[in-house]
């Protein structure tokens, strides 16, 4: 089988699934989809090396959040970023818990972003995160204790937010709601959420 035939097979298999954990990642669609596609190519440019690694898609990936947290790259997407995010269907399918988790965490930092989708939504442990991104572990371990304390107020905002009466919605002010509140969604520290793919 030809190195050309792997690559294909490998971007077909790839692609989709690893713009939507980038997506996770930035909270751009655009950004998510173009950044990805640069990786790839940057694969393909070095496929005999690439090709060779344990975990192709890892590298891909990896590479893939570093060119969209890059300043150039906002600079250069932002404008069809805005344009493509309010085109409709671009998100369409998306729960309301997993848009909450995605905007929350875009108020967090990128580094903590980064160790937190991957070890509490794609199920990586510590010292595969560790070896992605670069980082010693007790370094991964750090970021993500502080993702969470940081993510959790926004998370919190995110439910209240949702079940504040709309005006008109018929609930005024003497007039107690009587639906069960939603909770926040949930990150659990030490206890990774199956998401069962890892597509978004």
């Amino acid at each position: 089988m030809s190195a050309e035939l792997d690559f294909d097979e490998f971007y077909q298999a790839a692609f989709h699934r690893v713009v939507g954990q980038v997506y996770t990642m930035t909270g751009s669609l655009a950004e998510a989809e173009d950044s990805v596609q640069e990786a790839f190519a940057r694969a393909w440019q070095n496929w005999e090396k690439v090709g060779s690694y344990g975990d192709a898609e890892s590298w891909v990936r990896s590479v893939a959040f570093r060119i969209s947290v890059s300043s150039w790259r906002k600079a250069v997407n932002r404008f069809s970023a805005h344009k493509r995010s309010h085109e409709g269907g671009d998100l369409a399918g998306l729960s309301p818990d997993r848009l909450a988790i995605v905007a929350a965490l875009q108020r967090i930092p990128a580094e903590q972003r980064q160790v937190i989708v991957l070890h509490h939504l794609l199920d990586r442990p510590v010292e595969e995160i560790a070896r992605e991104v670069g980082a010693p572990v007790g370094t991964v371990k750090a970021r993500l204790a502080r993702g969470r304390r940081a993510l959790a107020p926004h998370l919190s905002e995110s439910a209240a937010a949702r079940e504040s009466p709309m005006p008109g919605s018929g609930h005024g002010a003497g007039q107690p709601r009587t639906a069960k509140a939603r909770t926040a969604p949930q990150i659990h520290p030490g206890r990774p959420a199956k998401e069962g793919s890892t597509n978004v």
